[in-house]
C-alpha cells in the first residue's frame, strides 16, 4: 500500500511541475498552442499508460460511447480553461477555484444520479466557497476571466467526475485516454491555426517538459492504483496545493498572505471531507479511474 500512495504523492507533483511550466509559457503563446504541443509531448508516453490486458485495436470498442465523449468534451474545456487560469492567475489562487471540483460534484450528482446529499455535505460545499473567498476576496482584489476559467474547469472536472461515475469499470482505459487525447490535439490543433507563433528553443523545451512530465504522471496514478487502494490515493491529489504555493514562491513570486493560507485550508478541508462521504456511502473511488481532465 505504501508504494501505491507514494506513487500517488508523485503523480501529484509532477502534474503540478507541468502546471507550472504551463504558466510559465503564458504570454508568449495562445492557450491552445500551450495545450498542443504538451498534448503532443504527453502522447509520447501513451503507450506505457495502456494496462497490460487491453489492446489497441479495442480502444474505439466501447459500450457508452455518448458517455465517454461527454468525458473527452469536459476534459478539453477543463484542460482549456484550467491552463488560461494557470497562465493568468496566482498558482494558489487557480488551485483553490479548481478545487472546488468536488462542491461542484456533490451539486450535480442530485439532479444527474438522484443522490441524496446530507447537511454534513452541503456544510462541506459552503465550507469550499468560504475557502475561495478567502482567498479571492473579491472587492478587495480584481476579479478577471482567469477567475471564471478557474470555474469553468473546476465545473468540467464535475462533469468528467459523475461520467465516470456512471460509466464505472465498463469501459476500457484506452477508450478513455484515446478520446481524450484525440480531442484535445484537434481542438488544440484546430484554434491554435488562428493565432501560431513559432516557438522559440525555450517554450519548445518548456512544453515539452510539460507533456512529459503530465504523461508521466498518468502512468504514475496507474501504478498508484495498481498497488494501493482508490480511496487512499485520491486524497493525494491535495497535495498539489503545497506544491502550488512552493513553485509559486520559487519560481513566480507568490506569496500568499495569511488569509489566503486559511481560505485554502477550508478549500482542502472541504474537498477531503466531500471525498470521504462520497466514499463511504457511494463507493465513489471504486467505480471511477483517477485520472485528470487534461492528458
Amino acid at each position: 500500500m505504501f508504494k501505491g500512495v507514494a506513487a500517488g504523492f508523485l503523480a501529484y507533483v509532477l502534474f503540478s511541475s507541468s502546471d507550472a511550466c504551463v504558466k510559465a509559457l503564458g504570454g508568449g503563446m495562445s492557450v491552445f498552442e500551450i495545450l498542443f504541443l504538451t498534448t503532443l509531448f504527453s502522447f509520447c508516453t501513451f503507450g506505457f499508460a495502456k494496462p497490460a490486458s487491453e489492446r489497441w485495436r479495442e480502444a474505439f470498442h466501447m459500450r457508452r460511447p455518448y458517455l465517454i465523449l461527454i468525458r473527452a468534451a469536459a476534459g478539453v474545456i477543463g484542460s482549456l480553461t484550467g491552463a488560461y487560469a494557470f497562465t493568468t492567475l496566482p498558482l494558489a489562487e487557480a488551485y483553490s477555484l479548481i478545487f472546488l471540483l468536488p462542491a461542484f460534484a456533490t451539486m450535480l450528482s442530485i439532479p444527474v444520479l438522484g443522490d441524496h446529499v446530507g447537511w454534513r455535505r452541503w456544510l462541506a460545499v459552503l465550507c469550499g466557497f468560504a475557502g475561495v473567498l478567502l482567498v479571492v476576496r473579491p472587492g478587495f482584489h480584481e476579479l478577471h476571466l482567469g477567475h471564471l476559467c478557474a470555474a469553468i474547469a473546476a465545473v468540467a472536472g464535475a462533469v468528467a467526475m459523475i461520467s465516470l461515475r456512471i460509466l464505472g469499470p465498463t469501459e476500457k482505459r484506452t477508450s478513455l485516454l484515446a478520446t481524450l487525447y484525440i480531442s484535445a490535439l484537434a481542438v488544440d490543433g484546430a484554434f491554435m491555426a488562428f493565432n501560431f507563433t513559432m516557438p522559440g528553443p525555450r517554450q519548445l523545451g518548456l512544453a515539452a517538459f510539460a507533456g512529459l512530465v503530465g504523461g508521466f504522471a498518468q502512468i504514475a496514478m496507474l501504478v498508484a492504483t495498481r498497488n494501493a487502494p482508490p480511496n487512499r490515493v485520491a486524497p493525494t491529489q491535495y497535495s498539489q496545493m503545497i506544491w502550488a504555493v512552493v513553485f509559486g514562491a520559487v519560481f513566480f513570486g507568490e506569496v500568499p498572505d495569511a488569509v489566503a493560507f486559511v481560505g485554502m485550508g477550508l478549500v482542502v478541508f472541504s474537498g477531503l471531507f466531500t471525498f470521504v462521504r462520497e466514499e463511504q456511502l457511494y463507493g465513489w473511488s471504486r467505480r471511477t479511474l483517477l485520472m485528470r481532465n487534461n492528458p
